[in-house]
């Protein structure tokens, strides 16, 4: 795709986000010009401050306000647009007692911001969907998961994985609805559990495995398996998705291997441990995990998943956006640091 990015305008939502904000970093140090929405313009002005430090470029990046449950703003932070980020999503560490609370802004989010690129004439969307949407709800879950699969709505599953689900099943089905004459490209990415570096003292919900490990809040860890993806990866995957000819129509699973959760304590203990920071390193049997949840909700949320060997078919995101995923060690030990850096982990 014929494209100058010194003339390219890109629109990116949720741009305070722990993904979108290094999407911003990412197109801004490749010479894009940048409309970013928020909630609150007051944390805006934070944001080009965390961004500084990462590019020269800030003085092109514009801030509007948006809300994914209503209309206003939109049009304004989509105009001249070539492209559409689409990230801002509710994504919550704990489940909401109402479903609706996740399922409501991430549905007709994903609708408003279409139907606004849409009346722009936006070029492109892509779109942050989840492994959420791939690979929950089925019985079989020890298999290896394509971009062709789907989260089973009818399975058990949590409002979060059934949020990521139904907004991208929106997505697709507004594109394959669009009357004659009407006509716009859709891509979708498929982050698996998001790690890396912060950049700012924020406290995403991705940090919260690296906080109960490295603050010794858990005596111990449980037989859960984790597809990791670096941030820094998932952006360029994105930037990839939005200018590749061969990315339109497609879903990409962005994972950068699968981990065990006693290997990712392993890690930061061999690495942080002569810093002062105990992690714990005893495994917990199945039973005590599943006992445990009754009195846990953390531990409630990810029961299911014990002992579960799922994986992921990566191969149609590295043969067509050419990706090669940084070392999941690498990933787990510069977030870490990161972490420290900004006063997000406390040493016990």
């Amino acid at each position: 795709m014929e494209n100058s990015s010194r003339t390219t305008t890109v629109a990116v939502t949720g741009a305070t986000g722990f993904i979108a904000s290094r999407c911003v970093i990412d197109l801004l140090n490749q010479g894009y010009l940048v409309k970013g929405t928020v909630r609150d313009l007051e944390l805006g002005k934070e944001l080009k401050a965390w961004l500084a430090p990462h590019t020269s470029r800030v003085e092109n990046l514009t801030l509007y306000q948006a809300n994914l449950l209503s209309e206003d703003g939109w049009d304004q932070a989509f105009t001249g647009c070539r492209y559409v980020l689409h990230l801002a999503s509710p994504f919550p560490l704990l489940s909401p007692e109402n479903e609706n609370e996740l399922i409501r802004p991430a549905v007709e989010g994903t609708r408003q911001v279409l139907e606004a690129a849409l009346r722009n004439q936006v070029q492109r969307v892509v779109m942050t969907s989840s492994t959420a949407a791939v690979s929950y709800g089925h019985q079989d879950q020890d298999r290896v998961f394509t971009h062709k699969d789907w989260s089973d709505l009818n399975g058990s599953i949590e409002p979060y994985q059934k949020s990521k689900t139904l907004a991208e099943k929106t997505a697709w089905e507004f594109i394959r609805s669009l009357p004659e004459g009407y006509f716009m490209e859709l891509a979708v990415v498929n982050p698996g559990y998001v790690l890396g570096p912060v950049i700012n003292h924020r406290a995403p919900t991705s940090i919260s495995l690296h906080q109960m490990l490295m603050q010794g809040s858990l005596p111990g860890v449980a037989r859960i398996k984790f597809n990791l993806v670096d941030v820094r990866d998932v952006s360029k995957v994105h930037l990839a998705a939005m200018t590749s000819e061969m990315a339109v129509g497609k879903r990409f699973l962005c994972v950068g291997g699968g981990i065990w959760l006693g290997e990712v304590a392993e890690i930061l203990s061999n690495h942080f441990r002569p810093q002062g920071y105990r992690i714990p390193r005893i495994q917990f049997p199945d039973w005590f995990v599943r006992l445990y949840s009754l009195v846990d909700k953390r531990a409630r949320l990810v029961v299911k998943s014990v002992g579960k060997d799922t994986a992921y078919d990566i191969s149609q995101t590295q043969e067509v956006l050419e990706w090669n995923p940084i070392p999941l060690k690498q990933t787990i030990i510069e977030m870490g640091e990161s972490l420290i850096e900004f006063g997000l982990i406390n040493r016990k």
